[in-house]
């Protein structure tokens, strides 16, 4: 006998990190303390960039976007392990799962393209100081922000239309503490081969354009810092671009772990837990690599904590 058949799917229901009782608190707890985190510290970067004149800068700009998708991001997937906790119920509807998987998909693209155009801003700063006003213009960097929206939510419709027309699932329980592309794969009964491909386009186009295009502006740089004759100049220049690189590294490691691993239908209780760190620690981690590491952060914070204290 096949598969149970469930058509005119109306909810599903979020299997969650964990079905152990008495694991359920703890891991409230952990993600609440993650998510509040992940809140206040891209809440002080996006603060800090609009309030501080001296942060009007590319480079910050363009962090002000990650921080807003950071936080985007970590209140589409965590809000369902919170509110799985307070109200006992762990059910979505089918038109909130869609949108979910969709927002969530967007999101990972849009941060690949926007740390691509970060890199970029680090290559024209550290190869072509004296140009970098010119070239880095206010017009050049909101086109940008804007290439790397539009797109990545373009990008991540044809995957949710091919999913809409799912005709019908083997179950309604989606093994995973929010909506995805691979649990909602993983169990329909509908022929799968189109968003498997759209898929693989999709990692071809982040592995052979994303990933090349965050990547190759180092190798230029390094090359450049090498060249500095100071060691102070070359430690300044490589401050620079240090937290970035750092941030960019992390994500790709986590997402390679997390979508390239292989046999992943046998293990998603395993990939969930790559999936927890990308969706939850490195929207966290991010506020606190760049501000840790950056000066200009650091100092941007003193001097607008030192305006309240005279307001107060």
């Amino acid at each position: 006998m096949g598969p149970e058949r469930i058509v005119n799917v109306t909810h599903f229901i979020i299997v969650g990190i964990s079905s152990v009782p008495e694991l359920q608190l703890p891991i409230f707890l952990l993600a609440l303390v993650i998510y509040l985190l992940t809140l206040s510290g891209n809440m002080v970067i996006f603060l800090l960039v609009c309030l501080d004149c001296h942060l009007h800068t590319p480079m910050y700009f363009f962090l002000a976007n990650l921080s807003i998708l950071d936080m985007s991001s970590s209140t589409i997937t965590l809000h369902m392990i919170l509110n799985g906790f307070v109200s006992g119920s762990t059910t979505v509807s089918y038109s909130g799962c869609i949108l979910q998987m969709y927002l969530w998909a967007s999101l990972i693209g849009l941060e690949l393209l926007i740390l691509s155009v970060m890199s970029y801003d680090r290559y024209i700063a550290i190869c072509k100081p004296l140009k970098y006003n010119m070239i880095m213009s206010y017009k050049l960097c909101g086109l940008l922000a804007s290439i790397c929206w539009v797109s990545a939510f373009l990008q991540s419709l044809p995957h949710t239309i091919v999913i809409i027309e799912f005709s019908c699932y083997e179950s309604i329980k989606i093994n995973h503490f929010f909506c995805d592309i691979l649990p909602l794969k993983y169990i329909t009964c509908s022929d799968t081969s189109l968003l498997d491909h759209l898929i693989f386009t999709s990692v071809l186009f982040h592995l052979f354009f994303s990933f090349p295009l965050t990547f190759t502006p180092y190798v230029f740089i390094i090359a450049t810092i090498l060249r500095i004759p100071s060691t102070l100049g070359r430690r300044k220049a490589f401050h620079t671009c240090s937290s970035h690189l750092t941030v960019v590294v992390l994500l790709y490691v986590v997402l390679l772990c997390q979508y390239l691993k292989p046999g992943q239908k046998n293990n998603l209780d395993s990939s969930k837990l790559f999936s927890l760190f990308n969706t939850a620690a490195v929207p966290m981690l991010n506020p606190l690599i760049y501000s840790l590491k950056n000066r200009d952060v650091k100092m941007a914070f003193r001097r607008e904590l030192k305006i309240f204290k005279r307001r107060c």
